[in-house]
């Protein structure tokens, strides 16, 4: 916990130093998923600072003008292994960006490529991290919303800091109200071969990241994130009594097109599961920041349903055919 405050503090402090008008959030998969809640932050309350995610090899393929020594570019990497996002901070530190990644482990080649690394704690899925204060998520907002607090003197940093505090208590309770039924849901779903996931605004990622990651990846089901904005623009043709649909239903601007979305979904489907951020006990997480904090709670609770469904369809979460099997 220390290491990673101190971490970021560092990372704060370099903030101050340099100017920087544009943010890149840069990695792969799941950790490319992690950025969107950022991304949403960045968007709703800068006045001067724009923020985009780039899948780590496309950032360099595109090379965006824009890319500079103004810039800041956070990259991502579970083990900090991974090429392509190795390669694109060295691609932006050689264009004079401010580069920070994330990583699980206290050491890797990613971090030889960065000029700041933050540890963020880490549990397997389904499981309570012993510091969700400082996972993936909750350290990317500090790094995002630190900016902002630097730069524009935003004042959500120091609530967003007072609120972590609380998270260990409100997944605890989150995990204890969701377990029934994640095994329901299991045992009824565990033959379906398609699970579509959707949602919008700060928690889209969320629905791509279990879409991909959960779904396709540890439990070879075909899915696809659907964003509820887009659901009425040809996704919906496919909705039928017998298509799932998870829905997640967040506490930021954009629920109106999640609560659409969901009228439509119990009038013409039948397989529906819908997460709502309001059926969970938030206390402790500043009013202003509960949608902001939505994504770290509906992410830890589809990490229940997770373990439930792969104990359901005896395909563990570990179990691949091709990652780190075979040359890619």
């Amino acid at each position: 916990m220390t290491t990673a405050q101190d971490q970021v503090n560092r990372i704060i402090e370099a903030y101050k130093e340099r100017t920087i008008n544009r943010v890149f959030l840069v990695a792969c998969g799941g950790s490319a998923a992690l950025m969107y809640p950022s991304k949403y932050f960045i968007d709703r309350e800068s006045t001067s600072i724009t923020a985009e995610v780039y899948n780590s090899n496309e950032f360099i393929y595109r090379n965006p003008s824009t890319l500079g020594a103004e810039s800041l570019v956070i990259l991502c990497s579970h083990k900090g292994k991974t090429p392509e996002t190795t390669n694109a901070a060295k691609f932006a530190k050689d264009k004079g960006a401010l580069v920070v990644s994330l990583m699980y482990v206290p050491t890797a080649p990613l971090a030889d490529e960065s000029d700041f690394i933050v540890n963020y704690s880490w549990a397997p899925p389904g499981e309570l991290d012993a510091h969700p204060e400082i996972a993936n998520y909750a350290v990317l907002y500090r790094l995002t919303m630190g900016l902002l607090a630097v730069k524009e003197g935003n004042d959500k940093y120091e609530k967003l800091v007072r609120s972590l505090n609380s998270m260990t208590t409100v997944l605890q309770k989150a995990k204890a109200q969701a377990l029934e039924g994640a095994k329901a849901y299991a045992k009824a779903n565990k033959d379906e071969s398609v699970i579509y996931t959707m949602a919008s605004g700060v928690n889209y990622g969320i629905a791509y990241s279990f879409a991909i990651c959960i779904l396709m990846e540890m439990q070879w089901k075909h899915s696809h994130a659907i964003h509820a904005g887009e659901f009425f623009h040809g996704p919906f043709e496919i909705l039928d009594k017998d298509v799932p649909f998870i829905l997640l239903m967040g506490l930021d601007e954009t629920r109106p097109m999640e609560e659409r979305a969901l009228k439509f979904l119990k009038e013409h489907g039948e397989k529906l599961l819908v997460l709502d951020a309001k059926q969970f006990d938030m206390s402790g997480i500043d009013e202003e920041l509960k949608g902001y904090l939505a994504p770290l709670l509906l992410n830890f609770v589809l990490r229940v349903y997770a373990v439930e469904l792969a104990a359901a369809t005896g395909h563990p979460l570990e179990t691949r055919r091709y990652m780190f099997k075979v040359p890619y």
